[in-house]
């Protein structure tokens, strides 16, 4: 251990003698974990990484499980990561990449949604419900989920097998390309595509309008779509995903977390990061806005997987 410490000491040298530029991050663990990973943030706007660094590590200073984040604001050109590429169980947040698929396919095909895609896919999204997102996903097929997932760039996201799309393995660095698709211009999705995703993604029921949405000022518009599942290991997986503009802001964000002793402690979790951030990136527009508030006891529709 000693020699790899030493062999380690002697690299970091090197490589600041020869004048690369080493990221400042800020630890999202206590000092003695060495090896864990940091919250990093870069930002055009000055000062504005060095808080959001800070102020992340802090919501997540003491809290169990294992944390991912992803945040990208267009406006001041802002970043922030935390375990951009660990894999999860994707629970529910895998419907807005089913949804975005199913689009995806449609436009090959230069024609609209049938009247049936369009009930089923409001399901999905508004109420969060399985059994459309288990026909969606049938009709489309794993093989077009993964056309979807190559075009869009998603390359370390894998559909989950034998019908258990909420075991799809996601990552927050994938998931930040799709909300990124879905916000802005691109050659994936067309422009009413993505104005039909946020426009579901924004009537989600309020009893699952929490997670990201924690602490957004009313000035922003609101667009999130949740997923938690209980497995045999690592207990609950509880995962946020939102699209936020307004305010003079413009931003996306990924939070995913397993390990949760219960669903509402992941969720804390998540809001926690939100408040953080959300008060970071509009506190000095929107000073005096109102905060949303989340439901007090947030509910998801609960997902069938195979035990263990």
């Amino acid at each position: 251990m000693t020699h790899h410490i030493s062999r380690r000491a002697r690299v970091l040298s090197a490589v600041i003698a020869a004048g690369a530029l080493v990221p400042v991050v800020a630890a999202a663990a206590p000092a003695s974990a060495a090896t864990a990973p940091r919250v990093s943030c870069t930002s055009g706007q000055s000062g504005l990484a060095a808080k959001l660094q800070k102020d992340i590590t802090a919501a997540l200073a003491g809290r169990g499980g294992t944390v991912a984040v992803g945040l990208h604001d267009r406006t001041t050109n802002t970043t922030c990561t935390l375990r951009a590429t660990t894999s999860y169980d994707s629970a529910s947040v895998v419907k807005v990449t089913v949804l975005a698929a199913l689009l995806w396919d449609a436009q090959k095909s230069h024609r609209y949604l049938t009247s049936r895609e369009t009930t089923l896919a409001t399901a999905m999204i508004t109420k969060s419900d399985n059994a459309s997102t288990s026909t969606l996903w049938n009709q489309l097929g794993v093989s077009k989920v993964k056309g979807f997932l190559a075009a869009a760039g998603m390359t370390r996201t894998v559909p989950g097998s034998g019908g258990y799309w909420g075991l799809t393995q996601i990552n927050v660095t994938d998931e930040q390309k799709l909300l990124s698709l879905i916000t802005g211009r691109n050659s994936v999705l067309t422009d009413n595509s993505r104005a039909y995703i946020t426009k579901l993604m924004g009537r989600v029921v309020s009893a699952q309008k929490w997670g990201t949405p924690a602490g957004a000022p009313s000035t922003v518009s609101i667009q999130v779509k949740n997923g938690w599942l209980q497995r045999a290991t690592r207990g609950w997986r509880v995962h946020s995903v939102g699209t936020f503009k307004g305010g003079g802001h413009d931003y996306t964000m990924t939070v995913l977390t397993d390990g949760n002793s219960s669903m509402n402690y992941g969720v804390n979790t998540i809001q926690a990061v939100a408040r953080a951030i959300h008060r970071d990136l509009t506190s000095l527009t929107t000073a005096r806005a109102a905060r949303f508030t989340p439901p007090v006891r947030p509910q998801e529709a609960f997902v069938a997987v195979p035990r263990g």
